[in-house]
């Protein structure tokens, strides 16, 4: 596993991060003792940076994350960053205040077992919750209080990610970044790198399609958001498939496949890219311990080639950008 510096964390982080949504829920059934199996594979095999928040599954993913922290003898090592701000019904700017902040942190630190959070994220707020300085100042208080060490932002704009970047004690920005969603690597990676802004790229492997193991015919569980979100009616559309029309996805996934170097997944091709193209730690789900293990090894890979990362681009640019590019 290779780990990267994130300046503003002051700490090293995997490369290759768990994202814990998946044991939490909307992606069909849970299972506590399975989420045990998954956490501990991915720790063996040298994630130290596990992303959760405290919707998913009402606090299912992070109490089971607390579980797994205290069954570790390398808890201390180990990363945990959380999100807030989608308890709200509804999901509007007026609620984002610190008595609000105060709650929600306060059943996090009781879900994980911990006196004070290693990284709160703005779970993808409206944009003028980004826009008011008095967001900010309200995070400020929360680690001089001592509930928090660190803030950041999940984005679904890039502009709102640009914005956020005048914010000097900003620790981390949460953005869609995959082989299918390429507008970070315009502007936002550069300046947040310049100012030691952690990138957590999620949904790298754009909910499974860039597998490669989906066709046309595959289906999904109702209680999945592959099911029952892909026109956006339960959140952002860009969370499912990051916004590509499922069939357009199949077909350009298979292109990519093809790209695939002997010995690696059409996965591991697709996480390697997000790493390779900068960002400081990718979270990729995991069904099972296999893939968790899978997707930790691909901290160990080489770089791709150009001529793989040139056709990489011609997929997107001829199959997806103009799905996607100006809409987030």
């Amino acid at each position: 596993m290779r780990y990267e510096m994130a300046n503003r964390l002051g700490v090293a982080v995997s490369e290759i991060g768990l994202g814990c949504w998946q044991l939490g829920g909307d992606w069909g059934d849970t299972d506590d003792d399975r989420s045990q199996e998954i956490l501990h594979a991915a720790a063996d095999a040298g994630t130290t940076f596990f992303d959760t928040a405290d919707v998913y599954g009402d606090g299912l993913s992070e109490r089971a994350i607390g579980r797994f922290l205290r069954d570790r003898d390398n808890a201390s090592e180990i990363f945990v960053a959380t999100k807030m701000g989608r308890r709200l019904d509804p999901h509007v700017a007026e609620g984002y205040t610190l008595d609000n902040f105060r709650a929600w942190t306060d059943r996090s630190r009781e879900n994980l077992g911990v006196e004070t959070l290693d990284l709160v994220q703005l779970h993808c707020p409206p944009s003028e919750v980004m826009h008011d300085p008095r967001t900010f100042e309200n995070l400020r208080v929360l680690v001089d209080e001592g509930r928090i060490k660190h803030f950041g932002v999940s984005i679904e704009l890039v502009e709102d990610g640009l914005h956020v970047l005048g914010e000097d004690d900003l620790a981390s920005i949460q953005v869609i970044l995959n082989v299918f969603r390429r507008k970070p690597t315009e502007h936002l990676l550069r300046e947040a790198h310049e100012r030691g802004v952690a990138i957590i790229a999620r949904v790298p492997l754009a909910s499974g399609l860039l597998s490669g193991k989906y066709d046309e015919h595959t289906t999904f569980a109702a209680n999945d958001h592959r099911t029952y979100n892909r026109d956006g009616s339960a959140f952002d559309v860009g969370e499912t498939f990051s916004g590509v029309p499922f069939e357009v996805g199949v077909r350009a996934a298979q292109d990519v496949a093809a790209l695939t170097p002997p010995g690696w997944t059409t996965a591991q091709l697709a996480l390697r890219w997000v790493t390779q193209i900068g960002a400081t730690t990718v979270i990729p789900g995991a069904r099972t311990p296999e893939q968790a293990r899978g997707n930790s090894a691909v901290g160990e890979l080489p770089q791709i080639d150009d001529a793989t990362m040139a056709s990489l681009a011609g997929i997107y640019n001829s199959e997806i950008r103009e799905h996607v590019h100006s809409r987030w």
